[in-house]
């Protein structure tokens, strides 16, 4: 199996992070997106990337390995659900102390690993920070709860989730009903526009809302869109107006100095549609990794 900058697969003692797949698009709402086939392509982008973090750390001797994808029924979500979070209690049973670092899929796949994670730690201090272009917090896509449009609602239905410990960031594509939806729960999120040149500022902005909340424990989902789609233009809604990559690498470097990061993921990269550069796995495979150094 190729892995994840070559990490190995097994488990070990002092193994501290666990990346693993999830390629799983059918709650996307959009056709032609591909991104069940992200985490492959996104571990095939690690093999042509430098083994020196840009800090100079050494990859190979980070404490990482990589388990795979997760088996997954495009027609069953309830056995997919069930799956996914079998497979993070493994990890826990294995070492409760591991890090899990998901490659999706569609958001949606982030809804059953912070389930899990969430429960399993069972944290009055936890905070989830979602990092994307879209509020997507619809109750319901064409009937259906289970969507990646309806990704932040089911995110804030969890019993561990509330408005002072949930924030969104990087919006700029609000539909009216999911905005009415966000006003009426008080939920916050973070516009892109209101990023005004200075990257300090609006990362303490972030820092804030969780130390207000006396939040020590982050998780952090990212979609890829969050970026702007000139950077990473491999991804289903290509909205203007995103992050630079830089600009995202800063705020990730200064949440882990002043949060616990005990989980994170990467969701919604499509390469079927980067350009044949593959700038958009390159960079998901770069954020990864020089978040996992941060930590």
């Amino acid at each position: 199996m190729e892995t994840f900058f070559d990490f190995g697969e097994i488990i070990k003692k002092d193994t501290e992070f666990v990346i693993f797949g999830i390629p799983w698009d059918s709650l996307t709402s959009i056709k032609g997106v591909e991104s069940s086939k992200a985490p492959k392509r996104i571990r095939e982008a690690t093999y042509d990337i430098g083994l020196a973090t840009e800090l100079g750390i050494e990859i190979p001797k980070l404490k990482v390995c990589d388990k795979g994808d997760i088996e997954i029924d495009s027609k069953d979500i309830s056995e997919n659900l069930k799956n996914i979070e079998d497979f993070i209690q493994k990890l826990y049973e294995t070492n409760s102390s591991i890090i899990p670092v998901m490659i999706g899929g569609d958001h949606f796949c982030s809804y059953p690993v912070i389930r899990k994670v969430g429960n399993f730690l069972k944290e009055d201090k936890l905070g989830v920070l979602v990092f994307d272009a879209h509020l997507d917090f619809y109750d319901k896509w064409e009937e259906n709860k289970y969507s990646h449009a309806t990704i932040s609602h089911r995110i804030f239905d969890l019993d561990f989730i509330n408005n002072q410990n949930f924030l969104i960031v990087g919006t700029r594509d609000i539909d009216i009903p999911e905005q009415n939806l966000a006003k009426q729960n008080n939920l916050e999120f973070f516009n892109a526009y209101e990023f005004h040149n200075n990257i300090n500022e609006f990362s303490q902005r972030i820092i804030n809302f969780f130390h207000n909340s006396k939040v020590e424990k982050l998780y952090i989902s990212i979609d890829i869109d969050v970026l702007d789609p000139s950077i990473a233009p491999g991804t289903g809604y290509a909205i203007p107006g995103g992050f630079s990559y830089r600009e995202l690498w800063h705020i990730l470097r200064k949440l882990s100095i002043f949060f616990d990061i005990i989980g994170f993921d990467l969701v919604e990269v499509a390469p079927n549609l980067d350009l044949l550069n593959k700038i958009t796995c390159n960079t998901a495979a770069k954020i990864i990794i020089e978040l996992i150094s941060f930590i």
